[in-house]
């Protein structure tokens, strides 16, 4: 994996503001032991239908800074509330090197001409 050039815990966790958040057979198993039910409990209570590529996503609430967000964001921390139990997806996050929100925000810090506008890495 490239080095990451941003700080996740800096971000109003853009990330899980995304429209789909797969949820795989896996996630609902491990959401549904944590959670302490079935996971069929879990599937329903926790995801929704999806689209062809993503047949079961998670379901959003909505959200102060944007629309809407993952049900399992803390709209107070910005944090996941179930972060050992966490769909894949958001293991395997970050993927790249850069994050597309943070890249725009640090070009808003330079035009702004504000170093506190965003706290980077560099």
């Amino acid at each position: 994996m490239a080095k990451k050039l941003y700080n996740c815990l800096k971000c109003v966790a853009y990330c899980c503001t995304y429209t789909l958040i797969p949820a795989t057979k896996r996630d609902v198993k491990r959401l549904a032991k944590h959670f302490d039910v079935t996971p069929r409990e879990a599937e329903k209570k926790f995801t929704k239908k999806g689209d062809k590529e993503f047949p079961r996503v998670l379901r959003h609430h909505d959200d102060k800074h944007f629309q809407t967000a993952c049900m399992f964001l803390d709209q107070k921390t910005r944090q996941c509330t179930v972060y050992e139990a966490r769909p894949q997806i958001c293991r395997d996050f970050p993927t790249q090197s850069r994050c597309g929100y943070y890249e725009f925000l640090k070009f808003e810090r330079e035009v702004q001409d504000d170093p506190k506008w965003v706290a980077t890495t560099d």
